[in-house]
């Protein structure tokens, strides 16, 4: 199973993404897997849980890869700066 898994901000340590990207089930998982040489970043093991991981890099545990997918923009509602013909208590309601 291959996906993109998209992050907030250029880069990320290698054990957050294992973990964000459900590869592991805890973060505990996620620190053997990386100690153990189960992790491959970019089809080369890695084992340290602080490897800088960036946008386009492909993490493999087990059956599963994820792709780094950064720069990521968090949606974010400003009532100040939206359109005025849109009704925020309609949709607050839903």
């Amino acid at each position: 199973m291959h996906f993109d898994v998209p992050i907030t901000g250029d880069s990320i340590k290698l054990g957050q993404f294992v973990k964000l990207a459900n590869l592991a089930e805890s973060g505990g998982m996620a620190k053997e897997a990386i100690a153990g040489g189960e992790v491959r970043v970019n089809g080369e093991v890695v084992t340290a849980r602080g490897h800088k991981l960036i946008d386009g890099d492909r993490v493999q545990l087990g059956d599963s890869t994820a792709t780094v997918s950064a720069g990521v923009e968090d949606d974010f509602f400003d009532e100040a700066t939206a359109n005025d013909d849109f009704d925020p208590e309609k949709w607050r309601n839903l």
